[in-house]
């Protein structure tokens, strides 16, 4: 029986090691695209794309707002801060209305955890979830993982270690379900006031200190700190942070071998991560963002019912059955 996405991708944690590796392997082709002088394919004419952020975010959407156009859908942006969802409109009332409208898939990022399952279950439209609180961002951890896969050649056994924020990280729990799936070995460092309670229960090493993840670990993924979900008293301040948790060149230098470095995005330079670590020789945060519309591209072609071993038709012009 061939292996589908279902209606849906609301997260990493249902899917199958199968499933995921279906995305990443459909994604390879389509990375020609993005190198064409045109760039775009007929794949997904006549279907239309609603991307609906209630967080502000400027990666993740334009790089769905690339993948959509590059599959030639039609894509309409709904900026929340001027819809009716600000006059007191619900959720779902706000996606059945642009339902009637006869669109075809929605793509939303969401400050609620859950929201996107909410409304996939409410809505016949596809449903990609852009972000949903503090749950998961599937894609950021679908191109993660295609990245990993082109530096390495492979995903199992290598050790990844999530650094920083992890509390607070709907990229860390998507990464952590999609690592160990696909067999990679994942530990988790940061302040013990930003590691979620029973961290461990999902199969990760815990360090308390930065050095020994990087004694230990292949992947150095840095985390934003995200400051604007905190409360008072979860650091005593970002340059105390800085000095106990930054990766540092100082401190990479006594790796024992190149550690490779990501970062979802957007950095805070000079507290998670120095610049000369993020724009040095052995990072691929850049390689994530090119993977990452490539990666949606995917999604999108798959959810529309795009068949897998037709992706290379569909890069080379074709659309989906």
């Amino acid at each position: 029986m061939s292996v589908g996405l279902g209606k849906d991708l609301i997260g990493l944690a249902p899917l199958s090691a199968e499933q995921i590796n279906l995305i990443i392997d459909t994604a390879e082709p389509f990375k020609d695209v993005s190198e064409r002088p045109i760039k775009k394919v007929p794949a997904l004419r006549g279907k239309t794309i609603v991307n609906l952020f209630f967080e502000a975010s400027t990666r993740t959407r334009i790089s769905f707002e690339f993948a959509e156009k590059r599959l030639s859908a039609d894509t309409v942006n709904v900026a929340v801060s001027g819809s009716s969802v600000s006059k007191g409109e619900t959720l779902v009332d706000t996606a059945k209305n642009l339902e009637a409208m006869r669109i075809d898939m929605v793509v939303m990022r969401h400050y609620s955890s859950g929201a996107a399952g909410f409304l996939g279950d409410r809505i016949r439209s596809n449903v990609i979830n852009a972000g949903d609180g503090k749950h998961e961002h599937p894609t950021q951890a679908l191109l993660d993982l295609l990245t990993l896969r082109d530096k390495f050649g492979r995903i199992a056994g290598l050790k990844v270690c999530l650094v920083g924020d992890v509390l607070h990280s709907r990229v860390a729990r998507s990464n952590i379900w999609g690592l160990t799936k696909l067999g990679a070995a994942v530990a988790v460092c940061g302040p013990r006031s930003l590691l979620p309670r029973g961290v461990e229960e999902l199969g990760v090493t815990v360090f308390d200190h930065v050095e020994e993840a990087i004694q230990w670990c292949d992947v150095l993924n840095v985390l934003r700190l995200q400051l604007e979900r905190m409360e008072a008293g979860f650091i005593p301040s970002l340059r105390e942070y800085y000095l106990v948790f930054a990766v540092t060149t100082e401190r990479l230098e006594k790796a024992p071998h190149d550690i490779t470095i990501m970062h979802p995005g957007p950095m805070n330079r000079g507290v998670e991560i120095d610049s000369r670590v993020a724009d040095g020789p052995h990072s691929v945060i850049l390689d994530q963002v090119t993977n990452g519309v490539a990666v949606r591209m995917a999604v999108l072609y798959l959810l529309a019912g795009g068949k897998p071993d037709l992706a290379d038709a569909a890069r080379r012009g074709a659309g989906p059955d």
